[in-house]
């Protein structure tokens, strides 16, 4: 076990598209420490052009220029970073690269996971070694590949004395319950299809603090159709993605309804309540005193209090560093591969062993 602390950068690239977490982290086997973190844009054309390969057919010559694409990015906002924070590269371990999901797919015939930002770009760039794919090999194993935050999430929040629940909400939501097993699993769509809906409608990439959901209402029949959805009532380890709750699943949902088209608004609300709710009804599955809410939608003020209502004799707080904890994870997974540590995951994506996860680049 290394005891003295080392730099380790870590990348995140979430499904929500809405730009990359950059952090840099002082790690050692008991502590992962925030030093510095930045948010980098993603261009609205690359966006643009991730959602519509992800939609549609794409040729090899798009996947290749995608990857080469994501790579400048990611360069760009650890060139930001170093900059900034005028930070000495040299003295930085290596860089965790999540890498963008283009497609997750744990099931069927040929299972796997694609995250595409080319490492051997940002090493070459930097100078820093890098370390990415850190999904096949669960995958490989005969894991979901995901989620993978539980695992970061046991090793900083192990010393609360109380029962809790980590619950990220990101594009996906998904819950870690620290007990004497580790438990996590995707709960369902976090802001996908609440942010896809308000880009369509009013041309804004979210809708800040719910507020335009607020001013709609619940069509509870639309929201039952959505709930009654087999992902909810599948039993963990699951994981999900944009290749299931998108704008083909959302539209099939407000067909199967058929009463002539809802308002937008009160569509709007119900995806906030679908969220909210798919969200408490997993963590009163687990006897909890306290709910820790991180990622994207731990901001969204409404959401926030939608879930509170739900969960009326739990405990609901934000996590410190709420934005920056999935980027801290590839930081931290990053460390745990440089120094060749399994990484405990097998009870959370239903993988056969717990395993060294993530190739380097050097």
């Amino acid at each position: 076990m290394s005891m003295h602390k080392e730099k380790y950068i870590g990348i995140m690239s979430g499904t929500s598209l809405d730009g990359v977490d950059v952090v840099l982290c002082e790690i050692d086997s008991e502590n992962c420490t925030l030093i510095h973190s930045l948010e980098y844009p993603m261009s609205q054309e690359l966006k643009n052009d991730i959602l519509s390969m992800i939609a549609g057919k794409t040729t090899l010559t798009e996947v290749g220029e995608i990857d080469h694409r994501l790579a400048l990015l990611f360069t760009q906002a650890v060139g930001a970073l170093l900059i900034r924070d005028n930070i000495d590269s040299s003295k930085v371990r290596a860089i965790g690269l999540h890498g963008q999901t283009l497609w997750h797919q744990p099931q069927g015939r040929y299972p796997f996971t694609m995250q595409l930002g080319d490492p051997n770009i940002l090493c070459a760039k930097t100078g820093i070694p890098v370390v990415a794919d850190f999904r096949r090999k669960d995958v490989a194993l005969g894991g979901q590949g995901a989620p993978f935050a539980p695992a970061f999430h046991e090793f900083i929040f192990d010393n609360i004395n109380a029962s809790v629940a980590i619950v990220n909400i990101g594009g996906m939501g998904n819950i870690t319950v620290l007990d004497d097993r580790l438990i996590g699993y995707d709960t369902g769509c976090g802001n996908v299809l609440m942010d896809l809906w308000i880009a369509e409608h009013k041309d804004l990439s979210y809708d800040k603090d719910g507020a335009w959901a607020k001013e709609g209402k619940v069509d509870y029949t639309l929201l039952d159709t959505m709930m009654a959805d087999d992902y909810f009532a599948q039993p963990y380890p699951k994981s999900t993605g944009r290749e299931k709750f998108n704008r083909e699943w959302l539209e099939k949902m407000i067909l199967k309804v058929g009463v002539g088209a809802p308002r937008p608004t009160d569509v709007q609300r119900t995806l906030l309540e679908l969220t909210a709710l798919s969200i408490s009804n997993e963590v009163l599955k687990f006897n909890r005193d306290i709910v820790l809410l991180c990622g994207g939608g731990a901001k969204n003020a409404f959401l926030v209090e939608r879930i509170k209502v739900l969960l009326p004799s739990i405990e609901v707080a934000i996590a410190g560093n709420a934005d920056e904890i999935e980027a801290m994870t590839f930081a931290w997974l990053a460390y745990k591969r440089i120094h060749r540590e399994k990484v405990n995951l097998k009870e959370v994506t239903g993988a056969s062993e717990n395993t060294i996860l993530g190739g380097i680049y050097e």
